[in-house]
């Protein structure tokens, strides 16, 4: 499959389940729930969905939230989008988002370290 038409899929399903999940799904336990990426089989049989929860005490709750409601995401993405056959999705937390706050802690870190001025050495031998 062409490695293009993949991506522009991809793009088009998250593009569609963050309006699906983000203002067309009305589980509680999904409010606070992210479509980060969409990453679609070559084969475009199945797509991974990372999301991020914005608690992360109820990431499983909106995981299994996502997955129960996976059916009538992938029956209203076959309505809006022209596709032979629509992906099975399977979600996963974005594990990413993580990453990048913990980076932004130890850049934080750095940037204060090296603002204090230098202590003076000791009388060395």
């Amino acid at each position: 499959m062409d490695r293009r038409r993949s991506q522009r899929v991809s793009e088009a399903l998250r593009e569609e389940l963050v309006e699906l999940i983000g203002y067309e799904l009305s589980d509680p336990r999904v409010v606070a729930v992210t479509v980060t990426g969409v990453q679609v089989s070559p084969d475009l049989r199945s797509a991974q969905v990372w999301v991020l929860c914005g608690e992360t005490d109820r990431q499983p709750q909106a995981l299994r939230a996502l997955e129960g409601a996976r059916h009538y995401l992938r029956r209203e993405l076959a309505g809006r989008l022209r596709l032979w056959r629509v992906p099975e999705l399977h979600f996963a937390v974005d594990s990413t988002a993580g990453a990048v706050d913990r980076i932004e802690q130890l850049l934080e870190r750095v940037k204060k370290d090296s603002q204090k001025p230098a202590e003076p050495a000791e009388n060395q031998p």
